[in-house]
């Protein structure tokens, strides 16, 4: 494994993350959500976005990056409560705890950069009390249902839509127990 830090973001990592976004959204959902979609992502636009969510953030939501061992942004994850609202009964699993995002440079996945990320994710969401994680992942990404098997999580049969310019995009949501298995 490379060598790597794991650390909060801080606003002058966001040109960093919005790259390594975009690149990351190209890569892994290419041919699984419209190719113009894609292409038209643009990193200041999602730096952008990134600034007017933190400004308007209650604190709930932490997002976290690990930089390589030259101090470079490897990847990035956010996490915090769960969502409700997408699927019906969603409001019973409001003290669940989310990982809305988790991305790493298209080069380096495999690199132990996203187990990293997951296993801190999955940490400091145990340590703040939520008993479970759930995060919606794209029904035909396998490769990232493959990593969030190895990872402990497991489908929950629930199921979503998610419109990308038009296309209906199907997500399935995926559960892990947290507690003593975060530390795994």
């Amino acid at each position: 494994m490379r060598s790597m830090r794991i650390r909060e973001l801080t606003d002058a990592d966001l040109d960093a993350v919005a790259e390594l976004r975009v690149h990351s959204w190209r890569f892994a959902y290419a041919g699984l959500m419209p190719e113009e979609h894609l292409a038209a992502l643009s990193p200041k636009r999602d730096a952008q976005r990134r600034r007017e969510m933190r400004a308007a953030s209650d604190g709930t939501v932490t997002d976290l990056v690990a930089e390589d061992a030259g101090g470079e942004i490897a990847g990035m994850a956010a996490f915090g409560p769960y969502r409700t609202g997408a699927t019906a009964g969603d409001a019973q699993l409001a003290g669940d705890g989310e990982l809305y995002a988790l991305y790493v440079r298209p080069e380096l996945v495999g690199g132990g950069f996203g187990r990293e990320l997951f296993t801190a994710c999955v940490r400091r969401l145990a340590a703040g009390g939520h008993p479970r994680l759930r995060l919606w992942v794209l029904r035909e990404n396998l490769r990232a249902r493959g990593f969030y098997a190895h990872m402990g999580c497991a489908a929950d049969g629930a199921e979503t839509v998610c419109d990308v310019a038009g296309a209906q995009v199907p997500e399935v949501r995926y559960v892990r127990p947290l507690g003593e298995r975060a530390a795994q």
